[in-house]
C-alpha cells in the first residue's frame, strides 16, 4: 500500500480501496463477458433442438434467464467504472469540475444507499433460498436458485464497492477542484 518510509495517510488508504474496487470491477466484467459464451451456446442448442430435432429442451429457458441476470448483475460495477450507465448530461456537462463533483457526491450517496440496501436484501435471499432448498418452479427442470441469487448478490456487492470508488474520486475532485484523470 505505502512505500517504505511513506506515512500511511487517509489518501493512501483511499487509493488502495479505489485500486481494489476497480480491479474487482474489471474481474467481474471479464466474468460477465465470458458468461455470454454458455448463454449463446445454450440458445443455439435450443434452436437446433427445437427446429432440427423437433424436441425442445426443458432447461434452456431457465439457464438463459439465470445467465442473462448474472451477466447484467456482474457487469454493473464495470459499467459504472467506465461511465456506461445512463446519465443526463444536458446541464451536468456545463458544470465546473467542482460542481460536477458536488452532484456526483450527492448522487453516489443516494445511489449507494439503494445499492447497499439491495445487496443486504439479496444476501438474505441467498441464505433463505439455500436453507429452504428453494427451486424456480418455472420448468420441469426446476433447479435450486441459491447459486444464481449468489451471483446477483455478488454483482450488487461489486456495484456497491464501485460506488464507493466513484465517491472517492468525486470527493478528491471536490477537494482539489481538478477533474479525476485516469485510473487508480
Amino acid at each position: 500500500m505505502a512505500n517504505a518510509g511513506e506515512e500511511l495517510t487517509v489518501w493512501n488508504i483511499n487509493m488502495f480501496i479505489l485500486k481494489m474496487a476497480e480491479r474487482m470491477s474489471d474481474i467481474a466484467g471479464v466474468i460477465a463477458a465470458l458468461l455470454t459464451i454458455p448463454l449463446i451456446a445454450s440458445l443455439v442448442y435450443e434452436v437446433f433442438s427445437r427446429y432440427v430435432l423437433g424436441s425442445p429442451t426443458y432447461w434452456v429457458y431457465e439457464v438463459s434467464y439465470m445467465l442473462m441476470g448474472s451477466i447484467f448483475a456482474l457487469a454493473m460495477g464495470y459499467a459504472l467504472k467506465i461511465k456506461q450507465h445512463v446519465s443526463v448530461d444536458l446541464i451536468y456537462a456545463r458544470l465546473s469540475a467542482r460542481s460536477k463533483a458536488v452532484v456526483d457526491v450527492i448522487g453516489y450517496c443516494a445511489f449507494g444507499f439503494a445499492v447497499w440496501w439491495m445487496t443486504i436484501e439479496l444476501f438474505a435471499s441467498v441464505i433463505n433460498a439455500y436453507q429452504n432448498g428453494e427451486v424456480t418452479g418455472k420448468s420441469a427442470w426446476s433447479p435450486v436458485v441459491w447459486p444464481v441469487y449468489t451471483t446477483w448478490f455478488l454483482g450488487f456487492f461489486m456495484l456497491g464497492v464501485q460506488v464507493i470508488a466513484e465517491l472517492i474520486k468525486a470527493t478528491a475532485t471536490l477537494i482539489s477542484g481538478k477533474a479525476w484523470e485516469g485510473n487508480a
